[in-house]
């Protein structure tokens, strides 16, 4: 506990750091009472964060608690990025003698004004349905009945502290425009639990698809009641994948739509909860095609050895916040896209329809996914 504790305040002292010596120190010479203030509020946040996050995140779920903190995070982690930089830009600068007395200064308020404006409109990202993203995915397996079947992929709402029942009504309306066959949501519904978060939840089930509605548990049920949520999805007229998979026919041709709990579930201690690809096929032709959702792309490994077709993600959010996406890359095989893996297997790796924690999206925009299947093979170079 002494060493976690040392670590957390280490890392505070450092995201907030950086913006204090880049802002209002490193030579900047602002006026003293501007500095002064200045450090009372980078003070007061270093002192608050943990307490807000414990309040807004812990047992209690304080929403007013968790969104002061998630949006103080967000804010710190784009000045601190912006903070880094400035400061080798800084040492760059005056390496080669140019700026003057001013430089320091002016580094500071270009950081402050580059940050304001990331974060204005990485607000505006987070908080928009979701640009619709289109690709074709070739399954040489796929036979030729399923060829032009419309999968729309949602991954990571992450229905929480912000109310957004209203954003929730409108990415519902969306996918229903786009006339999906199958909907799948890859997971982290929510933060908190079914009746924490029913009112956001319930535009899901006006969702409309012609022979499938699938979704699968993220690692963020897994601390909010994981199968409750279960129940409130089956209850919104969604299949739960919970190890398991049903069929779909279409001109006479079949896909098997499979899911596994994430990868997480078994360390929540919940009984019956673990990703369980076995059982998830138990039954399954496996002349068939398998389309498999999970959660967290680093389980491609387990889908291609077991022969799946596609699998589909979700859980990185691309990064969310750049340059984070570069953290998340040491944790997950892919950060967001299609790739390939072993002879068989595509991975799809979307970035997410909502956000986690801050309210924020910088260089990682959201996205409602529509994934064409073509049977065949994939065009030379596609």
């Amino acid at each position: 506990m002494a060493r976690r504790l040392a670590v957390l305040v280490l890392v505070l002292v450092l995201l907030g750091g950086a913006p204090w010596w880049t802002l209002l120190g490193s030579g900047a010479d602002w006026p003293f009472p501007v500095v002064l203030a200045g450090t009372v509020v980078f003070a007061a946040w270093l002192v608050s964060f943990p307490f807000l996050m414990i309040a807004g995140h812990g047992s209690r779920r304080n929403d007013r608690a968790a969104r002061v903190a998630d949006t103080s995070l967000g804010v710190v982690w784009v000045l601190f990025t912006w903070s880094v930089l400035g400061g080798l830009v800084n040492l760059v600068l005056g390496g080669l003698d140019v700026g003057g007395t001013d430089r320091a200064r002016t580094v500071a308020a270009a950081v402050a004004a580059v940050s304001a404006g990331l974060l204005a409109w990485g607000h505006r990202e987070a908080m928009r349905v979701p640009r619709v993203k289109r690709l074709d995915v070739h399954l040489p397996r796929l036979g030729g009945g399923l060829d032009g079947t419309r999968v729309v992929v949602l991954a990571d709402t992450h229905y929480g502290p912000i109310d957004r029942a209203d954003w929730s009504a409108r990415v519902a309306a969306a996918v229903n425009a786009l006339d999906p066959d199958v909907v799948v949501h890859a997971g982290d519904i929510a933060d908190g639990t079914p009746a924490q978060r029913r009112e956001q939840s319930a535009p899901l089930g006006t969702v409309r698809a012609r022979l499938a509605k699938v979704y699968v548990t993220g690692n963020h049920e897994y601390g909010g009641e994981a199968q409750g949520w279960l129940d409130r999805m089956a209850d919104l007229g969604w299949e739960p994948l919970h190890n398991r998979h049903v069929v779909v026919e279409r001109g006479g041709d079949a896909l098997v739509l499979a899911g596994v709990d994430d990868v997480t579930a078994e360390s929540s201690g919940l009984a019956g909860h673990r990703a369980n690809l076995l059982g998830a096929l138990a039954g399954a032709d496996p002349d068939r095609p398998v389309l498999l959702v999970a959660h967290q792309p680093k389980y491609v490994p387990q889908a291609a050895a077991a022969g799946v077709d596609l699998q589909i993600s979700g859980h990185t959010h691309g990064g969310q916040i750049w340059p984070f996406n570069f953290l998340v890359r040491i944790d997950q095989p892919v950060v967001h896209g299609l790739s390939r893996h072993g002879e068989r297997t595509r991975l799809y790796t979307s970035r997410g329809t909502g956000f986690w924690g801050p309210p924020f999206r910088v260089f990682a925009p959201s996205e409602i996914t529509v994934l064409t299947l073509r049977s065949g093979d994939a065009p030379a170079g596609g």
